[in-house]
């Protein structure tokens, strides 16, 4: 089933003149030069290209060049008035399992995770990263890789990165560490990506009285564009982000995690529904060491079994920024995170493909492996500068989010709306999760929290806007009997909607 990488039409190398190419350039127009190479339609093919004067202009700092270029002069000089390329600091090898990875990666929050590698303050630099899981989604026509899925290994991070300025000084305590998103995107080799609804009992979602089945979608991707053999007619251009992206914690902040988590998950209603109509998961997953990875720290060793045991997992977000899922945090936005430890130690993961505002099924981007390439800042004292506390300690803070100029432009969209009234019809007040779930908009007008779902029109290969005159197909739940679902096996009570009709 697996998706084919485009395919190298015409290479290039950049230290050869055109005339040398393993393909000869051209720069005229005529019926008889032949072509160097064949597609066939429908066929993904790339094709890569000198500059304009086919590398007569350089990286120097004199215009020279441009005064006398021609297609006679060639310059290798590599001066470096360009920016360098990124430095790859952690590079991931998607046949090798998270901790069999050069530099191991890990899965847990706490501040003695050592750092794997260290970057300067203006410094453009690269990250590689595994799919949250680990590679253990498969690019396959089966789910049982998803009812099954370990969640106690959950997320895998590439980092702890260490920053310091110019000077080699860390940052520190206190500060803001700015990170500038320059490039992201798929793995060179894995376009490809998966969406999935857990099984009712191993991982849930709000929707899980509703579809209680292990479900899988594949994508593959195709430049900007992804489509799905799972959920055919629809097509669209993502906004790939990172889901997690955050600094370590100091040892005060996470007992602060811990000690609120471990009472809410104590003393917390204890019921089979939130909200008495959604089946939750646990309401706090607490430090365990189950699953649990930390990096260059051996495991079981003495050491390992202290951090194991107090170590935060990657869940939810916190103070440190964290698990955001803000589908925005695409090219050209930054990231302003306070730093609670020396070096601020910086991770990220959770790399999507595109993904709506939030993630209804919890697996609800399309998660992929892939590359962050970034700059990072250092703004002394900028926690207290910027950041206003929103609790009884200056720990109580809360990132800042620039969103950057990039996002794929709809003009057409379709809305639909939920009310606070269930599926026995039994009204609700202002409860927002059942207005949420029946798809937020507004909690003004009581009893109903209102809430919509807005889904651009052009994302499908059809019109499927209501007409007087046809019955359209588009705006309906359709059940693809070819879509990868497992079977049901809990005995968890499940949500029928007595108004439905057909599949």
């Amino acid at each position: 089933m697996a998706h084919q990488s485009p395919r190298l039409l015409v290479p290039i190398d950049v230290t050869k003149k055109p005339t040398q190419q393993k393909l000869p350039l051209h720069n005229r127009w005529h019926p008889d030069i032949p072509p160097v190479a064949e597609v066939s339609v429908g066929e993904l093919f790339r094709i890569e290209m000198v500059d304009f004067s086919g590398g007569g202009i350089t990286r120097e700092y004199t215009a020279h060049d441009i005064k006398y270029a021609d297609h006679h002069r060639h310059s290798n000089n590599s001066s470096s008035m360009a920016p360098s390329t990124p430095r790859l600091v952690v590079p991931v090898d998607l046949k090798k399992k998270p901790w069999e990875q050069k530099l191991p990666l890990h899965n847990r929050w706490h501040p003695e995770i050592p750092s794997v590698a260290e970057v300067k303050t203006g410094e453009f630099f690269r990250i590689d990263m595994v799919d949250w899981t680990g590679g253990a989604i498969k690019d396959d026509d089966s789910a049982i890789d998803v009812k099954h899925v370990d969640l106690s290994t959950v997320h895998y991070l590439s980092g702890p990165i260490r920053v310091v300025d110019e000077e080699g000084i860390p940052a520190n305590p206190g500060d803001l560490l700015s990170v500038e998103i320059c490039n992201l995107g798929p793995l060179p080799g894995e376009e490809w990506g998966f969406t999935a609804i857990f099984d009712r009992e191993n991982g849930g979602g709000f929707l899980t009285d509703h579809f209680p089945c292990a479900t899988k979608a594949i994508w593959y991707f195709e430049g900007i564009y992804a489509y799905s053999p799972h959920i055919p007619g629809v097509r669209f251009p993502g906004l790939t982000h990172p889901g997690i992206i955050g600094t370590a914690p100091s040892m005060e902040l996470l007992n602060i995690w811990n000690e609120r988590e471990r009472e809410l998950e104590e003393n917390g209603l204890k019921s089979f529904k939130l909200c008495e109509v959604l089946h939750s998961r646990p309401l706090a997953n607490l430090p365990s060491t189950k699953g649990c990875l930390l990096g260059k720290i051996p495991e079981r060793s003495r050491e390992w079994e202290k951090i194991a045991n107090e170590a935060a997992r990657t869940i939810p977000g916190r103070e440190n920024g964290g698990n955001c899922d803000i589908k925005n945090l695409s090219r050209g936005s930054k990231i302003y995170l306070p730093v609670f430890v020396e070096g601020a130690n910086f991770s990220t993961g959770d790399m999507h493909f595109s993904q709506g505002d939030g993630e209804v099924s919890f697996c609800g981007a399309i998660e992929m492996s892939g590359f962050l390439e970034l700059k990072c800042e250092i703004i002394r004292g900028g926690m207290k500068e910027y950041l206003t506390p929103m609790g009884p300690t200056p720990l109580h803070v809360n990132p800042i989010f620039e969103i950057g100029p990039v996002e794929p432009r709809f003009s057409e969209w379709l809305v639909f709306e939920g009310i606070s009234v269930d599926e026995s019809g039994r009204q609700h007040y202002l409860d927002a999760s059942v207005a949420y779930k029946r798809r937020i908009s507004g909690i003004v007008d009581a009893p109903n929290a209102v809430a919509t779902l807005a889904i651009p029109t052009a994302i499908f290969d059809q019109d499927i806007r209501p007409k007087r005159n046809k019955l359209p197909v588009g705006p309906r739940v359709v059940r693809n009997p070819n879509i990868p679902r497992c079977s049901y096996d809990g005995n968890l009570p499940i949500t029928k909607n007595p108004g439905a009709t057909g599949s």
